[in-house]
């Protein structure tokens, strides 16, 4: 089995590192990620302009590695397009992204989008977050697990897999969520924090607040404001 690994966080990523090393546990893995922070740019492709893509060093052994000076989607063209045309993936793993891609957020996602661009391409793509943080317990413990259980199952040819680990310790982990529904509602929410200055700007600082009133409901963001691990299809827009 060949697997394609990218994210938006960038190539020098920690998570990114960690579904690499989990991947080759099912076989050839390749790392094709963006030279830069790319969140929030959902399936954002470049155009008009010309791609840089860089052989690394990789810190995971054994794998081959790109840098490209484009967007997480832009990764799959060139992974598909160009890179690997005579030795195309079977899979995409897209993560692990730092911070969770749960609620209406996932529209937003460079995570769900460089899955969702895989999925376009006709490859079947399993996107993988953790909860914004250092603490990866849930995820070092479950992913290859949730990863091998997917892989078993008949190719999602119409959605990807979209997986979210909780940032809690293991202990603390109350199971799996499978087949969770997406929530009608973002999972950052509110107004912005705003900062007024003497000159007149305002400076809006990022959204901290979550939504925290879900009931028993069975969806992402009830999963993990429960220390739950959420497993879930998205279902592509075009296809």
């Amino acid at each position: 089995m060949r697997i394609l690994v990218t994210n938006d966080d960038g190539i020098g990523a920690e998570g990114l590192q960690r579904v690499a090393e989990m991947a080759k546990r099912f076989g050839e893995v390749w790392v094709v990620a963006p030279a830069n922070q790319c969140s929030a740019m959902s399936q954002c492709v470049t155009i008009r302009k010309s791609l840089t893509v860089w052989p690394v060093d990789y810190p995971v052994a054994g794998v081959k590695a790109y840098s490209v000076s484009g967007t997480p989607a832009d990764c799959l063209d060139v992974a598909l397009g160009y890179l690997m045309k005579d030795c195309r993936p079977d899979w995409c793993f897209s993560g692990m992204n730092w911070g969770y891609n749960a609620g209406f957020d996932i529209a937003y996602s460079g995570t769900v989008g460089a899955a969702m661009q895989a999925l376009m391409l006709g490859v079947p793509a399993i996107a993988f977050s953790n909860q914004r943080g250092d603490v990866y317990e849930v995820a070092d413990h479950y992913m290859a697990e949730i990863a091998e259980t997917l892989l078993k199952k008949e190719k999602l040819t119409q959605e990807i897999w979209n997986v979210n680990f909780p940032g809690c310790r293991l202990e603390e982990c109350k199971g799996i969520l499978w087949d969770a529904q997406i929530e009608s509602a973002p999972y950052y929410y509110g107004p912005y924090p705003a900062e007024h200055r003497p000159d007149g700007s305002i400076v809006l600082h990022d959204r901290e607040v979550y939504h925290e009133d879900h009931g028993e409901r069975n969806t992402d963001v009830a999963a993990l404001l429960r220390n739950r691990v959420s497993v879930g299809r998205i279902r592509s827009m075009v296809l």
